[in-house]
C-alpha cells in the first residue's frame, strides 16, 4: 500500500487504489502464509506472536522490546523470550485508528533507561488546534472519509517510564500536519547518530484524484481562507502542502510531506537545520520535504545518511537518501510534481504554479531508487506486481550473515508481502544487487535489526514480530515437537505429553521445555519433557510447547487434545444483510445485519459480535490487496456509507463471533460496485487529457465505481498529430475549468475537451 497508501502504511495508487494504508498505508496485503519464504541457510521465525494490528517495534538498550499496536496501544516485554505483555501506555482515546490512521511508529532514547523515555508518533483525533476526540476510530458522512474528508493532525510525544515499569505521563513534543484524507498519515521515528530525534509524516491529501486543495480548503492553505476551494494555477492546498517550505515569505510553513529533526526533549527544530533561522516553528524543524508519504526511514550505519522509503500513487514507490541528516541543505523530493524522476502527470496537466517553479528551476532531488508498481523488483522473485507500498527501511549491521548481505540495505513492501535486500558494491548499498529476503510475508510494515544484529520485521496481517536468523552462524533454534497420548477421549481425560522428539541442529545443546496444557497462552504449566494433564470437561485443547536451547533461541508448536464430544466448537455466524447481490455506490448507506449460534452458548448476543468492513484493491493483472477501513464492535446491526476508491476494487464484510470460551468464528461476503464508463473525446481528435494521474491521448475510456469523484485536466497548450500543430484550450462541452472534479453518474458519462488552433493572430 500500488496504492496510495497504506500509510500503515498508505498508498501508492495502484497499491490502494493508487496507500496504506500501509502499509499502512495501512495496506494490509491478501492473505499470505504467515512463514514467510527464505535464501537458503535462513530461518524466519516467530519472536513476539497474538498481537493485534502492530505497527511498529523498537529494542531498548536493556533487552525489553516495545510494540505499537494501531490502535494506540504500546505493549511492552522484558524479552524476546518473555510470552506476556505488559500494557506500557494506552493512547486509545486520543488516536484515531481509521484506515491508515493510528499509532504508527515508535522509538526508544538511546540512553534508556537512564533516560525513561518512549517516544511515539500517532494521527491525534483532532482537528488542527482542536482537542481530541473529535471523531472517533471513523468518519460520519457528511462529511464523509473520501468526500470532504475528516480533517486530523498528527502528535509526537515523549512518554516517561515510571517505577513500574509503565508510562506515568505523556509530553507532546510536536502536534502538526493537517491531514483532510484517511492516508498519508504520520510515520516513523529514529534517533539519529547525532542524538537527534528524526520524525516523518505523508501529505493527507485524497488519493482519488489529483489534490491541490479544491474540496473545502479545511487546511487554510493559501491563496484563500479556509472554507474557499482553491483552484489553478494558484492553489497551495492538498498534496500541494508537501512544497509548503517553498511557500511566500510569512505564509505557513506545514509538517506534510517533511522530516523532521528535532530536539529530543523540547520538540523545538534543532540548531543548524537548513530553515534554523526562520520565524516559523515548523520550518525550523524541517530537513527534508517533498514526499508523499515517508513511512518508514531509517539511518546508514556509521554516517550520516538518512534513507527513506516513499510510498507512490500511480506509478513508482522510492528510496530516497539524505546524505547528511544534520547539514543545512534541506532537500526537496518533488512531490507532487513528481513521481520518481518523471512529472507527476495529475499535478502536470494541472499547470499549478508550484510545480511550473519546480519543474523551470529545478532543485528536485532523484529518488536514489525507484521501482514501478507493474515491474519486478527482482525479475526472478516470487512477489505479485500491480500494486506497491514500501512500508520498511533498514541496514545490516553486526549480524552472522552471510558476507554478501554486509551493509545491505533491506525494504519490504507490504502490498507485494516481500522484502528484498540492496547488497553493497564498494561498500554502498547498489541497485545492481537487488535479491528477495523474505518473500510471502502478511504484510510487513516495519523492518528493523534487533539482538544479534539479526533483522526483525512487524508483519501486521499475522500480528507478530517475526526474526531471520542466519542457521550458518553460531547458533540455530531448536526444531519442536510434541505427542499426545491419548488424544481425545471421555472426561475427565488423563493425557501423557511427550516433547523428547523436540531436536536442535547444534551438537552439544540442550534443551528446556515449557508447556501450556491449559492453552490460557502462558507456558507454564510444566517444565517437565514428559508431563501428565487431566482434563475434566468436554472441549477441544491446544496445548503448546516451548523448547529453548542452551543459547537461548526457542521454537514453539501445538498438539490438539479433544475431550468428550464437544459440539460445534465454534460459533457460526450469518449475514442477514446485506445481500451479495448488492452492487454499491460511492456514498450510498449500506445497512448491515446478523447473529450468530454456538452449540454451547446458544444464541449469541450484540456485544460477542464484530464486524469489520474493507476494500480490496486490484490490480490489471488480476492480484488484489486489502486495506481495512473501519470496525463495528459490539453490534449486531448498522450501516456505513461506501467509499470512493479507484476501479477495479470491491468491499468486504466480515461478521466474527465469539463464545464465552473465547473460540470465534467468521463470515466474509464480498460486495461488488456498480460501474459506469467515461468516456474521453476531444475536438479536434488526439488530444492529451488527464484522468486522475495519468495521460491518455483522445479517444479513450474510463471504468471508474459510480459516484466516484474523478480530477480531469485538458493539457494546454499542446502539439495534436498529425501535423504536430498547436493548439489551445477553448472548453468542456459540459462546462467547467480545465482542471476539474466530475462525479461518475449512475449512467456514465461523455466528457469532450475542445481546443483551437494557435496561430499569429489568436497565438496561445
Amino acid at each position: 500500500m500500488g496504492s496510495r497508501r497504506f500509510s500503515f502504511l498508505r498508498r501508492s495508487r495502484s497499491a490502494l487504489a493508487a496507500g496504506v494504508i500501509v502499509p499502512l498505508a495501512m495496506a494490509v496485503a491478501a492473505a499470505p502464509a504467515a512463514v514467510g519464504a527464505v535464501p537458503a541457510g535462513f530461518t524466519d521465525t516467530v519472536a513476539i506472536g497474538g498481537l493485534s494490528s502492530p505497527t511498529a517495534a523498537a529494542f531498548a538498550p536493556d533487552g525489553r522490546v516495545f510494540v505499537a499496536e494501531k490502535s494506540g496501544l504500546v505493549k511492552v516485554f522484558d524479552n524476546l523470550a518473555d510470552p506476556t505483555a505488559t500494557v506500557f501506555a494506552d493512547l486509545r482515546t486520543p488516536t484515531q485508528d481509521f484506515w491508515d490512521r493510528g499509532l504508527l511508529g515508535l522509538a526508544v532514547d538511546p540512553a534508556f533507561p537512564t533516560r525513561p523515555y518512549v517516544y511515539v508518533s500517532y494521527t491525534l483525533d483532532a482537528e488542527p488546534g482542536g482537542t481530541a476526540p473529535r471523531w472517533g476510530d471513523t468518519c460520519p458522512t457528511p462529511p464523509g472519509a473520501t468526500d470532504s474528508g475528516c480533517v486530523v493532525t498528527g502528535r509526537v510525544s515523549q512518554l516517561t517510564m515510571g517505577p513500574g515499569g509503565t508510562a506515568v505521563s505523556e509530553k507532546p513534543l510536536v502536534t502538526g500536519w493537517c491531514q483532510q484524507y484517511p492516508s498519508h498519515s504520520v510515520g516513523a521515528l529514529a534517533f539519529g547518530p547525532d542524538g537527534a530525534l528524526y520524525a516523518g509524516g505523508g501529505d493527507g491529501a485524497s488519493f482519488n484524484f489529483a489534490d491541490y486543495g479544491q474540496v473545502g480548503n479545511p487546511c487554510a492553505d493559501p491563496p484563500s481562507p479556509a472554507g474557499t476551494n482553491l483552484s489553478p494555477p494558484s492553489a497551495e492546498g492538498g498534496a500541494l502542502r508537501s512544497q509548503s517550505p517553498r511557500r511566500a515569505a510569512g505564509q505557513p510553513v506545514l509538517l506534510n510531506g517533511t522530516l523532521l529533526r528535532i530536539d529530543p526533549d523540547t520538540g523545538d527544530g534543532l540548531p543548524g537545520n537548513p530553515f534554523a533561522s526562520s520565524t516559523d516553528a515548523n520550518a525550523r524543524r524541517v530537513i527534508a520535504y517533498g514526499s508523499r508519504n515517508q513511512f518508514r526511514f531509517g539511518f546508514r550505519p556509521g554516517t550520516s545518511e538518512l534513507w527513506a522509503g516513499d510510498v507512490g500513487w500511480n506509478t513508482w514507490e522510492e528510496i530516497n537518501r539524505v546524505g547528511n541528516a544534520g547539514d543545512a541543505v534541506a532537500e526537496n523530493f518533488g512531490w507532487p510534481c513528481f513521481e520518481g524522476t518523471a512529472r507527476q502527470a495529475g499535478y502536470d496537466g494541472a499547470n499549478l504554479d508550484r510545480c511550473e517553479s519546480l519543474y523551470s528551476a529545478g532543485g528536485q532531488s532523484a529518488p536514489y531508487y525507484a521501482y514501478n508498481h507493474n515491474a519486478k523488483v527482482v525479475a526472478t522473485d516470487p512477489c505479485p506486481t500491480g500494486g506497491s507500498s514500501i512500508s520498511g527501511i533498514a541496514f545490516e549491521s553486526g549480524s552472522n550473515y552471510p558476507a554478501e548481505y554486509a551493509g545491505a540495505l533491506f525494504f519490504a513492501d507490504s502490498s507485494r508481502g516481500c522484502i528484498w535486500a540492496m547488497q553493497t558494491v564498494s561498500g554502498q548499498p547498489s541497485p545492481t544487487k537487488l535479491v528477495p529476503f523474505v518473500t510471502g510475508v502478511s504484510t510487513p510494515v516495519q523492518v528493523l535489526t534487533g539482538p544479534g544484529g539479526d533483522l526483525f520485521y512487524v508483519a501486521l496481517g499475522a500480528g507478530e514480530l517475526r526474526r531471520v536468523s542466519y542457521a550458518g552462524g553460531t547458533n540455530r533454534p531448536p526444531v519442536a515437537a510434541a505427542t499426545a497420548t491419548p488424544s481425545s477421549g471421555a472426561a475427565p481425560l488423563t493425557v501423557q505429553f511427550d516433547g523428547t522428539g523436540s531436536t536442535d541442529p547444534d551438537a552439544g545443546d540442550t534443551l528446556s521445555y515449557a508447556w501450556d496444557l491449559d492453552a490460557d497462552g502462558a507456558y507454564d504449566d510444566s517444565a517437565a519433557p514428559r508431563p501428565t494433564w487431566t482434563y475434566t470437561t468436554a472441549a477441544a485443547v491446544d496445548a503448546g510447547l516451548r523448547v529453548t536451547d542452551s543459547h537461548g533461541a526457542s521454537a514453539t508448536t501445538t498438539v490438539r487434545v479433544t475431550v468428550g464430544t464437544p459440539a460445534g466448537l465454534d460459533p457460526v455466524p450469518v449475514i442477514d444483510t446485506p445481500a451479495t447481490t448488492l452492487n454499491w455506490s460511492v456514498g450510498q448507506t449500506v445497512p448491515f445485519s446478523g447473529r450468530a449460534v454456538d452449540a454451547q452458548d446458544g444464541e449469541l448476543p450484540p456485544s460477542a459480535l464484530s464486524w469489520r468492513l474493507a476494500i480490496r484493491h486490484c490490480a490489471a493483472n488480476g492480484t488484489c490487496h486489502t486495506h481495512n477501513v473501519q470496525d463495528f464492535p459490539g453490534v449486531a446491526a448498522g450501516s456505513f456509507v461506501a467509499p470512493d476508491h479507484e476501479y477495479p476494487s470491491y468491499l468486504q464484510l466480515t461478521l466474527t463471533a465469539t463464545d464465552s470460551t473465547g473460540r470465534t468464528g467468521s463470515k466474509t461476503i464480498d460486495l461488488q460496485p456498480k460501474t459506469v464508463t467515461l468516456n474521453f473525446t476531444s475536438s479536434p481528435s488526439q488530444a492529451m487529457l488527464t484522468v486522475g494521474g495519468t495521460q491518455q491521448r483522445t479517444p479513450f475510456s474510463r471504468t471508474v465505481i459510480a459516484g466516484s469523484v474523478n480530477s480531469i485536466s485538458a493539457d494546454s497548450p499542446q502539439n495534436l498529430p498529425p501535423l504536430n500543430l498547436k493548439y489551445a484550450f477553448t472548453s468542456w462541452a459540459h462546462g467547467g475549468a480545465r482542471t476539474q472534479n466530475v462525479v461518475a453518474p449512475q449512467a456514465g458519462a461523455t466528457y469532450q475537451a475542445n481546443y483551437r488552433l494557435c496561430w499569429l493572430l489568436q497565438p496561445c
